[in-house]
């Protein structure tokens, strides 16, 4: 305990990082006061309870904004979903392949083109909002047309405000703000989850609640250790004398993480995954296909809707890694340096070697992320509360674990950086950069 009131002394004694976390709460206020601000013209009394199925974790996502009808109702989705459209258009289209290699001013513009998307699609995704989950109820007080335009507008609006937040925590805060944004609309429904789960099980589940615990907690572990998990990759430098002294020789290592992806291929994912429901359930009253496809990816139970969830995961793992590890570039930054990989050839051959490690850590590391990911539908098939399975493992417990994990990283350095003991007792968290001699 004296350690913890020490290491938190030493965070807001750095001013830079005492101001960016006080930014980063601010941020986040301003996000969750966001999520209670209902739509002009929507009764709040007539929404209904939370919803179940996919909706329900999409809920759990954005911290209740969903089921709130709030203008925060989209959230950062549709900013995702651009996201994705943009980073595939980066792999297959030559003229943002131009821009991704035009530094500075090719991002700007990739940003300005993700932001015009971001808009079009929160509108498309707000009319299967609007129509699936609002209408429905009964609880709209004006017209239809009426409410219908102004709410698209005011959507577009909160989605706009919450990549803004997003870009600023980032920006002046601590951590991925976009990330952020999702953890903390899940960390939210947490403390509900846990009392509903208690009263649910009752005074002769106690047992029950404790087993479940229990086994919570060996799945944190594993995701924790997933999510740390890498395969170091040996370097040695040449020796070289300047002035006299001896520089290189020793042997370094490249970290190279089994989940290098983090978090981002179960968001990409999971953006995705509501969208044949929300679609569906628009024509599902006049098809039986729309209805089927509706009925079956609104039940994130259902053995279609996890393997597609499973295989997408694995897509875009793969995906993501290829896009931010560069095998080619690790390479030429060690042959410039005068590195190389004891018993590889500098150049082709290294890279060759550090891309087939990558594919051979990828594979088993994407599976793992997938099955992490389902873990609530087994969950709640062995009888765990909807809303506590949600934190069972799965997306909810990933996305926390890995953006508090990059948090502390972040607040690690700073502490380190000014000479002060660090936040774990060897004075360092396990795969910290600063563990290693920089070898790119």
């Amino acid at each position: 305990m004296k350690k913890f009131i020490s290491t938190v002394k030493n965070i807001f004694s750095i001013e830079d990082l005492r101001i960016r976390i006080l930014n980063t709460i601010g941020f986040l206020i301003i996000f969750r006061l966001g999520s209670f601000i209902v739509l002009p013209g929507v009764d709040p009394s007539k929404l209904g309870d939370a919803p179940e199925g996919i909706f329900g974790l999409i809920d759990t996502f954005l911290g209740g904004a969903f089921s709130n009808a709030s203008i925060f109702g989209l959230g950062i989705m549709p900013y995702i979903s651009a996201s994705i459209v943009l980073q595939l258009l980066t792999v297959g289209v030559p003229y943002f392949q131009k821009l991704q290699k035009e530094g500075e001013s090719g991002r700007k513009r990739i940003n300005q083109i993700t932001r015009v998307l971001t808009i079009a699609i929160t509108v498309a995704q707000g009319v299967g909002y609007i129509t699936a989950t609002i209408l429905p109820t009964g609880a709209v007080m004006v017209s239809t047309s009426l409410f219908m335009f102004s709410s698209l507008v005011l959507l577009s609006a909160g989605t706009m405000l919450c990549m803004w937040l997003g870009e600023k925590i980032t920006e002046k805060g601590i951590g991925n703000g976009i990330s952020m944004l999702i953890m903390i609309g899940i960390i939210s429904r947490f403390p509900g989850a846990i009392i509903a789960e208690v009263l649910a099980k009752g005074t002769s589940g106690m047992l029950l609640l404790l087993i479940e615990a229990g086994i919570l907690f060996f799945v944190v572990l594993g995701v924790v250790a997933l999510t740390e998990a890498t395969r170091r990759i040996p370097v040695q430098y040449a020796k070289q004398v300047v002035g006299g002294k001896v520089y290189g020789g020793q042997r370094q290592y490249i970290p190279i993480k089994v989940n290098a992806s983090g978090v981002m291929p179960i968001i990409f994912a999971q953006s995705l995954m509501f969208l044949p429901a929300l679609v569906a359930q628009i024509w599902s009253s006049e098809n039986d296909i729309a209805n089927y496809i509706g009925s079956t990816f609104s039940d994130f139970t259902s053995w279609q809707y996890n393997l597609v969830f499973a295989v997408m995961i694995i897509l875009f793992t793969f995906f993501y890694t290829a896009i931010t590890v560069n095998p080619e570039q690790i390479a030429e930054d060690l042959k410039r340096n005068g590195g190389f990989v004891p018993g590889i050839k500098p150049g082709a051959p290294t890279a060759d070697f550090i891309d087939n490690i990558i594919s051979r850590i990828t594979l088993p590391g994407s599976i793992l992320l997938s099955i992490v990911a389902i873990l609530p539908a087994f969950a709640i098939i062995a009888g765990v509360g909807g809303e506590f399975a949600q934190f069972y493992g799965g997306t909810s417990l990933l996305i926390m674990v890995g953006v508090i994990m990059d948090t502390l990283r972040q607040i690690e350095s700073y502490l380190l950086m000014r000479h002060y003991e660090g936040m774990m007792k060897s004075g360092n968290m396990k795969n910290n950069p600063s563990n290693y001699a920089a070898a790119i």
